[in-house]
């Protein structure tokens, strides 16, 4: 990590390791358990437009999608940005995440700090990193190298791939269709308005598009941060307190932007044509698209999957929804950890899917009774490498 003065970050790692962070213990877990690894973190908001239709159904339904189990959720209070314009975009959206000082609560969420006090704990850190306070002693735990190396793995391998994906989700107009139906309804009295929603419904679709933020942290501004902002837990600081609630120095970087169309989507599963049952599914379907297609075209936003088992095959848990293709190609990584606690990603192999093995893990796939949607995973072919083991990482590659 960068020039850290020593005499300060000794107490900081001291603190740091009484309270449960010291070193990494990577879990290689068998395909039958929970496997462990680092995660990105993401705030995933909703840009809703008031005057478009759908907007309140759609806003209902953003609220209850969880974050995508293969990102650590980093969400904060404010979860739908609402705005009049329709041509509102990336420019309106880091305007608002300056006003806001999006990026500084971000880093507070890290830290888990006190807004009143402004003390800050490491126990989020620790457990989303894998680090295992029982490992090292304190007397270790004191060699500042060894500190400083948690530190900046710490920083660059968790706050550093802190995300915020913005969904701006339309209703995509079928004006003709609905004009087509209402001069129907004319002729046939019966023909409610519960009739009219349901044909609606039916074929209901949204446009997505997706702008991709990330969290900037580097050398610079984490000894900023340790030196001038950090306030142990039992203690108080109030120019430390002040210098973190007033810091102009934290700042997300925007990186770039997808959109996608839900396309026709079943509505084999959803009970008696449930419109918000309907629309949620429609939408949960095009964020996952939306996703997978930023992480095919950003590649620091690609994220890692472990190896669930390699006997009698290689499987992991991602599919469809994750933009699993017969053409995708992932390369094998082995998480290595050097003598300062510091991780390190080496590729030890190449695979692919194979055909006709790919799991359908889409929203509601189950009950529509999609193809492979009863596989419990992906299977993969070995193109290159020697052994691999579950728990080893893969990630995509172009």
């Amino acid at each position: 990590m960068g020039n850290f003065k020593l005499t300060d970050m000794r107490k900081i790692i001291v603190f740091i390791i009484l309270t449960g962070l010291c070193t990494t213990l990577f879990a290689q877990e068998t395909g039958q358990e929970e496997q462990k690894y680092r995660r990105n973190a993401l705030y995933s908001i909703l840009l809703s437009h008031s005057d478009s239709r759908y907007a309140k159904e759609i806003e209902e339904v953003f609220n209850e999608i969880p974050i995508p189990d293969r990102f650590d959720n980093h969400d904060l209070s404010v979860k739908i940005l609402t705005v009049d314009s329709n041509k509102a975009g990336e420019s309106d959206i880091s305007s608002f995440f300056r006003r806001n000082n999006v990026a500084r609560r971000m880093v507070a969420h890290w830290f888990e700090r006190d807004p009143k006090t402004g003390q800050c704990s490491m126990d989020l850190i620790m457990n989303r990193g894998l680090y295992d306070a029982s490992f090292f002693d304190v007397e270790i735990a004191k060699m500042s190298q060894r500190g400083i190396g948690i530190l900046a793995d710490a920083g660059e391998d968790l706050i550093n791939n802190t995300f915020v994906v913005v969904n701006d989700i339309r209703y995509k107009d079928k004006s003709k269709s609905a004009n087509v139906l209402g001069k129907v309804m004319l002729f046939i009295p019966y023909l409610n308005e519960l009739s009219y929603v349901i044909s609606d419904i039916k074929g209901f679709g949204v446009t997505v598009t997706s702008y991709l933020y990330r969290l900037e942290w580097n050398d610079d501004i984490a000894e900023n941060f340790y030196s001038n902002c950090y306030i142990e837990r039992g203690k108080y600081d109030p120019q430390k307190k002040a210098s973190f609630d007033y810091s102009q120095a934290f700042r997300l970087k925007y990186i770039g932007k997808q959109t996608v169309s839900s396309g026709q989507t079943s509505v084999k599963g959803v009970l008696d044509y449930d419109p918000i049952a309907m629309i949620r599914k429609v939408c949960t379907r095009a964020i996952d698209r939306s996703l997978a297609e930023l992480q095919h075209s950003y590649e620091e936003f690609r994220i890692k999957t472990p190896i669930y088992s390699v006997t009698p095959a290689i499987t992991a848990k991602i599919g469809l929804k994750e933009g699993v293709t017969e053409k995708s190609k992932y390369e094998v990584l082995e998480r290595v950890v050097d003598n300062n606690g510091r991780t390190s990603y080496k590729r030890v192999g190449i695979v692919q899917p194979v055909a006709g093995r790919i799991w359908d893990n889409r929203y509601m796939a189950v009950e529509e009774g999609a193809a492979n949607s009863r596989l419990e995973a992906t299977t993969f072919r070995k193109l290159s490498g020697g052994d691999f083991y579950p728990g080893m990482l893969i990630r995509e590659i172009k």
